[in-house]
């Protein structure tokens, strides 16, 4: 994968972890989620994984 690639997906995957967090959490109505523990923990790890695919996009940026 591409360094922009891996940012693009990375910065995609922390957005919608965060948006599954508070949903899960129940701080964001009118979805069949709101509320619901599964994406208050599926969420965060979503966003974990964003976070390394970011990481590892920056490096791979940099060594260029």
């Amino acid at each position: 994968m591409s360094g922009w690639f891996r940012l693009t997906l990375g910065l995609l995957a922390v957005m919608v972890g965060a948006v599954w967090t508070v949903q899960g959490l129940g701080y964001v109505e009118g979805s069949a989620m709101t509320g619901q523990r599964i994406w208050a923990m599926i969420g965060p790890a979503l966003a974990l994984v964003g976070l390394i695919l970011l990481w590892l996009g920056m490096r791979a940026r940099s060594r260029r």
